[in-house]
Formats: structure tokens, sequence, C-alpha cells
């Protein structure tokens, strides 16, 4: 079912200088290089530079300027760090030796092979202290090009992007509250399309030039709703031989309450892969920054002994257990039972009800995680300067950028908790919305209290994440091995 179609204000590609950057050919891959570059520096200094983490580029970019900047870009403009991943650029280039031929097995198709590597790297992140080893990092770097070539050298389409890639998840879910989409300007020029290039792809019109390849994640721009499951790569743009798709302003989370099928994704309220990942993006928020408290390190302790746990982490494997995986369950399936009540929906499954609601909960997730991640960026914001300046020293022995200004840090963590407050609480603000929106759509004669344990449950995360910002921060130097 096509999507209604609706009045393009604002085109951020007709803008004069970003707009055109955006529509030629050659403005990702532009972005590519760059963050390709920057990528083979971290890996270069994590290998080669000294193994202290605030001294190396591989952990500072990484966990204190990429993190933080990502999930700016995305609230702020769009899903851009999909659009500038170099990973596609040496997929590419792979595929001219290797050529894909393959179609992603059916059985693994949806998020849930993601939504586990997605865990995974939440708990290995913690588990292996990777924020503190720089080798470990230049590897994982490493390790995460090879897998995204070895997948998509031999399976077609963007297979990785849209079935594997963790970061690529996480990107996903964040960005259907980013106040850009792609979609299309006049539904009648849709109408009169007869080749569908922008998912098809085309033939270039220069000679010798590659192909114009359509949308490779199968979202048809005409029945394309929101920001799931697209990179911004902006295929569909250069295929299109209408010019006639925009990348527009809307309004955050909209997507969410849209209840019609959609390209590429069907129904959302159909599929409890996307439920589960929107849940454990939510709680996973919690989790991770709950992680980095010294309480939490007298919880896993705590843990470890009640259940005589000798091996190193496993504490942490149980916190991880109960945080995203049995706490999770039991709150969303008892807030859809509470709702069936209240709404008088006896004849509706408690399923059916979670799937619809748990994605409310994606505006509290993203501005958890932003308070979280906007901490570590705000307040080492400036500590890229004097470790690339150190980088340098240790990669060619000059100071061609002068000796390293080691007092460039950043604000003091005082001044930022009342931001982190702040975002926190237009998450849990936007939350509520989309319980309300929620609610009319699914129980217009009982909406009001249908909501009553959805918007109890975002208070209640809310204040949980309050309580954890308010906590001292663990000693991050200590490795949990011991």
């Amino acid at each position: 079912m096509a999507r209604p179609p609706s009045t393009v204000s604002v085109d951020l590609l007709r803008l004069p200088v970003v707009g055109a950057f955006l529509r030629h050919r050659a403005g990702r891959t532009t972005l590519q290089l760059l963050v390709l570059a920057v990528a083979a520096i971290a890996v270069l200094h994590g290998l080669l530079g000294p193994q202290l983490a605030p001294r190396n580029l591989a952990t500072v970019l990484t966990s204190i300027h990429w993190r933080g900047l990502l999930l700016l870009a995305i609230v702020a403009a769009g899903n851009l760090f999909c659009t500038a991943c170099p990973m596609i650029l040496a997929r590419d280039t792979g595929r001219r030796v290797f050529h894909a031929r393959l179609r992603w097995p059916r059985r693994l198709r949806g998020k849930w092979v993601g939504l586990v590597l997605f865990v995974v790297v939440l708990f290995a992140y913690e588990r292996f202290d990777l924020w503190s080893s720089p080798s470990a990092v230049a590897w994982t770097i490493l390790g995460y090009f090879v897998a995204a070539v070895a997948v998509d050298t031999v399976f077609a389409g963007a297979s990785f992007c849209k079935h594997v890639c963790p970061i690529g998840q996480f990107n996903f879910m964040a960005s259907t509250m980013s106040p850009t989409e792609l979609r299309i300007r006049d539904a009648g020029t849709c109408g009169s399309c007869r080749t569908a290039d922008c998912i098809k792809g085309r033939p270039a019109l220069e000679p010798h030039a590659p192909v114009l390849r359509g949308c490779e994640l199968g979202l048809f721009l005409p029945a394309k709703v929101g920001n799931l499951d697209c990179t911004l790569c902006l295929d569909c743009v250069h295929a299109c031989p209408h010019d006639n798709i925009a990348l527009a302003i809307r309004t955050p989370g909209a997507e969410i309450i849209e209840d019609g099928r959609r390209a590429g994704i069907g129904k959302l309220g159909l599929r409890p892969d996307l439920a589960a990942l929107a849940a454990v993006f939510t709680f996973g928020a919690l989790l991770s920054a709950f992680v980095m408290t010294a309480p939490a390190r007298t919880v896993e302790r705590g843990v470890a002994d009640i259940l005589s746990l000798s091996s190193p982490g496993a504490g942490l494997a149980v916190l991880f257990l109960v945080g995203i995986g049995l706490l999770p369950v039991a709150l969303v399936t008892g807030s859809a039972l509470v709702t069936r009540t209240l709404a008088r929906a006896e004849t509706r499954t408690l399923q059916w009800i979670a799937v619809r609601y748990v994605h409310a909960l994606v505006p509290l997730g993203v501005g958890v995680w932003l308070a979280h991640y906007g901490f570590h960026l705000l307040t080492g914001a400036l500590t890229v300067v004097p470790v690339t300046q150190s980088a340098v020293i240790d990669l060619i022995g000059l100071p061609i950028l002068g000796e390293p200004w080691w007092t460039w840090v950043g604000m003091q963590p005082g001044n930022v908790f009342p931001i982190q407050l702040g975002v926190v609480l237009v998450g849990a603000l936007g939350s509520m919305g989309l319980v309300q929106a929620t609610s009319h759509r699914d129980h217009p004669a009982h909406a009001a209290l249908a909501s009553v344990p959805w918007i109890t449950l975002v208070g209640g995360l809310a204040a949980a994440a309050w309580w954890i910002f308010t906590q001292p921060m663990d000693m991050r130097g200590v490795s949990r091995f011991g």
C-alpha cells in the first residue's frame, strides 16, 4: 500500500551547498574516504601507538568522539554515519573481484541476527574493557571491515547492513527520531513511472560510468515510510530519472504511529523482531549507562557471590541477562496485560499489544543514549587535539603539529549533568506522547486508561536513568578479570 502523498515543504537536497554536495554522485564517496582515513589512522595508532587509552586515537576517537557525534548527527540531521560508512566502500571494492550471487537465507531475514550481535557488542565492550585497550579496538575495527566485505561479497544486496550490522540496527532504531526522511516529492510522478529505477537501478548516462544502483535494502520509495532500514545512502536519489526524491523535514517519531504496510518492513505491528530491537535498544541504554557506575560493580560482585559464580565476567553476564532480557520481558508483558484489562481488549493477545506499544519507548532510549554518550563527548571533546599531536610524534617521530597540549579536555562533569537530565526528560516526554498516540490509534474508546501502564513504565525508566547519572563513576582502569 502506497503511502498517502504529503507536501514536501523543505527539501534539504535543494539547498545551495549542502544539497548540491549530497546530490553529487561523488558526495557520498568523499564522506566515505574521509571516515576511512580516520579509521585507518585509528587502527595504525591502536596497533603501533602507546597502549594507554587516554593517549591513543583508537580509544579516544571511538569511546569519546564517534559515539557521541553519531547520535548527535542522527537526532540533528539523520543517519549520517551509514551515509559515510567506509565499510560499504570496502565492500564495493571487493565486489569488483568477487561477484555476490546468493540471496540472504530466508530463515535469517529480519533483525534477530543483528539484535544478537548488538547485545554481544554491548557485553564484549564491558567484559573485555575495550574502552581501555587500543589494540583491541584496532582489531575490532579491522574485524568489522572483514565481516562486511565477507558477507556482502557472498550475498547480494545490502545483506550486512539490513540483517547483520549491530551498529546499523542501532542507527535504524535511533533514526526513527531523526528530523529528516527520504520521501517522494510528487505521487503522480511515481504513479506514471514504469521503470522503478529507484529500487531497480539504471545505467548511467555518462560513458563508462558505473551503474546507478537502486535501493539495496528493498525500500520502494512510493511505499517507504520513515527511516527504519534506510541507510541514507542516497542511491535512490541518484537513480531516479525524474528527480522526484526529497530529503524532507518531518516530525521525529511520526513513523512509529503509521499503521499501514511499508516497503521493506511490512506492518510494524506485525514485526516482533523490530519490537524486540526497540526494547533492547531502550533497556540497553539504561544498562550501558549503569554498568559504568560504582554501584554496578557492587551488584556484579554480589550476584557472583550469591550464585557462587567464579568465572570472570559471570556477574556481568547475569546483569545483562536480567537488564536486557528478563526485566524488559517482565515489564513490557506486564504493561500489555494491564492495558488489555483497562482497555477491555480481551480479544487481543499480549504479544499484539506489546509489539504495538514498545516502539513508543524509543524516544526515551535515544535520550538515555544521548545523555550517556554526550557526557563522554562533552567532557572529553578537546582531548582529540593533544592525542592527535602525540599520535603524529608516535607514528612519524616528528612534532609537526607541536607538542601535545594535555590541558585541553572538555566541560566539567557537573556542568554536563543538567544537560543529561534535560535530554532524558525530552526523551521521556516524547515517549509519553507516542504512548498516547498509540492508545488513540488502537484503543480510541479507552485511550487514557490504556496509556496508564506505559506512561508509568516510561516514568519509572526515566527516574532510573536520572538516578544512574547521579552515581559515581566506576574506576574504569580496573579490569573485570580481577
